[in-house]
């Protein structure tokens, strides 16, 4: 039986590297076995931001998907946390009543619903300000290269 406070909890804190996936949908689903890509390749960026500077144009387009890839698993556990029992047993455990005590929400999955959206807002909103900032400040270089 697949419990939706486990889920939610594996999508919040384990979702880059697919643990939710992997719980849900077993070692067989191919995008549980994506998902550590764009988040090896953020922290890839993290370490060049490190290494080369914030200047570094390679890691300000890597960067983001770590970023991305955290706050869509953090969407993904708020989903999974105000599903409806009767949805979450008929789609994760269809041999179970609708209204099997996996299905049913408490509060670790409240719990696990809140970090989820405090942390997933942050992680995404402070993305957009990075993406758009590295964005923006390299069409005025761009710009100044043209002029000169």
């Amino acid at each position: 039986m697949k419990n939706k406070t486990v889920a939610a909890w594996l999508a919040f804190l384990g979702g880059p590297l697919g643990l939710h996936r992997f719980y849900l949908r077993g070692f067989g689903d191919m995008l549980g076995w994506l998902l550590p890509l764009p988040t090896a390749l953020g922290l890839y960026g993290v370490e060049r931001v490190k290494q080369y500077g914030i200047d570094d144009a390679w890691s300000w387009m890597l960067i983001p998907l770590l970023g991305f890839t955290a706050a869509g698993c953090a969407l993904t556990a708020i989903v999974y946390g105000l599903m409806a029992p009767e949805k979450w047993n008929g789609r994760y455990n269809p041999q179970a009543a609708a209204d099997a005590p996996p299905g049913r929400t408490h509060w670790g999955t409240v719990f696990a619903v809140a970090g989820a959206l405090l942390i997933g807002t942050g992680i995404l909103m402070a993305t957009l300000a990075y993406s758009f900032e590295h964005f923006f400040q390299y069409q005025i270089e761009e710009a100044r290269k043209i002029s000169q």
